[in-house]
């Protein structure tokens, strides 16, 4: 029986890939954030970040990245913030669901509507 962590090394690895930080950068991005590569990995660049790169030749959503990484969504995102910074790979913020919606109609045109559907 294990008395210890089942994977000591595990939070150990993912510190030293972040450096205990988080990335200004990264931190905007939301689980639909489309990141498409814009160059190749870059010398003394982490095993990890190039791996992202080898993954995102064209648009790929954060969550769907994060997931065939195999890391935490908060390291890919620290990671690519590295990776925005360096100009390796750009980022499509998804577009605002639609227009506002309209402003409801003023009482006294409803109540106009009401008459003239009466009035039918």
């Amino acid at each position: 029986m294990r008395t210890g962590p089942v994977d000591s090394g595990a939070p150990d690895r993912l510190y030293t890939l972040t450096g205990g930080r988080r990335s200004a950068s990264g931190a905007a991005l939301d689980l639909v954030t489309r990141v498409v590569g814009e160059r190749g990995p870059l010398p003394g660049m982490p095993s990890e970040a190039a791996r992202i790169l080898a993954l995102c030749p064209r648009p790929i959503a954060l969550a769907e990245l994060a997931g065939r990484v195999g890391l935490p969504l908060g390291v890919v995102r620290v990671l690519l913030g590295d990776l925005i910074d360096a100009g390796c790979v750009a980022v499509r913020r998804p577009a605002p669901a639609g227009p506002e919606p309209a402003a409801a109609p003023a009482p006294e045109m409803l109540r106009k509507v009401l008459r003239a559907l009466q009035n039918l």
